[in-house]
């Protein structure tokens, strides 16, 4: 006979396990969405990647509607779950809220850091280089994520940096669409340069300017890759059936 603590027991065994395979779920999907693995307006099937996966379908739907409640995921009467769909809206409002916020931040970083903390800009701009030099693109995204992080760190302002984190993985989206572009790739570290020497300077006015001006920069090129793929950034993907 089962007593009542092992079937206690058992049963916190079973949700554990079951949060841990939704968990798994929603960070495969959204790294999949962020690494534009999965574009705008793509249906994603429930049952599909139930059985890829081999699990049952209650943590996959799990996982959907924690993505859709994150706006990951948006879901259709009759149709199904898609990625969210994008419109020039979106972007455009995405990248100008990043425009205040991380030119301010580099503002500060200028007028608040100390010497020695330019050492670390400077070896990820180092880093950065040297996989550029070697063709490795696929690592940019990551150096430049961490360059980033690191001039904001200077600003001293904890409010503003957790303000730019709740845009973090939509900046990380963006900024893998952009670095695929050799020439962007490039004029990204060059554009890191000049902030470095600007910070050295003390130019507050120059770093905030530059930052800017690079944010809208990479604005433009996401638009237009967006609009080179033929993608409708405000309709789904026509012609799917519901997942049943």
């Amino acid at each position: 006979m089962i007593d009542s603590k092992t079937q206690r027991v058992d049963f916190l065994s079973s949700l554990a396990e079951r949060k841990s395979l939704g968990q798994h779920v929603y960070e495969t999907l959204k790294k999949a969405i962020i690494h534009g693995e999965l574009r705008p307006g793509e249906r994603v099937a429930e049952s599909r990647l139930a059985d890829a996966m081999g699990i049952s379908r209650t943590p996959v739907r799990e996982a959907f509607h924690k993505l859709e409640r994150e706006g990951w995921l948006e879901h259709q009467p009759n149709a199904g779950f898609f990625v969210a769909r994008l419109s020039r809206e979106d972007i455009e409002e995405t990248f100008g809220i990043r425009a205040v916020l991380e030119s301010y931040a580099a503002r500060l970083a200028t007028l608040k850091h100390d010497e020695d903390d330019l050492v670390a800009l400077h070896g990820k701009i180092q880093e950065y280089q040297r996989h550029l030099d070697a063709g490795d693109l696929e690592a940019l995204p990551r150096i430049n994520t961490e360059f980033h992080d690191l001039l904001y760190s200077l600003s001293r302002s904890p409010r503003l940096i957790r303000m730019i984190n709740d845009l973090r993985d939509q900046i990380y989206r963006f900024r893998m669409m952009i670095l695929k572009v050799p020439a962007m790739a490039r004029q990204s570290n060059e554009d890191h340069k000049l902030m470095l020497t600007f910070i050295k300077k003390g130019d507050g006015d120059e770093v905030e300017r530059l930052v800017r001006v690079h944010i809208l920069r990479g604005q433009e090129i996401v638009l237009k890759q967006f609009e080179a793929e033929g993608m409708k950034l405000d309709q789904y993907t026509e012609g799917e059936q519901r997942d049943e």
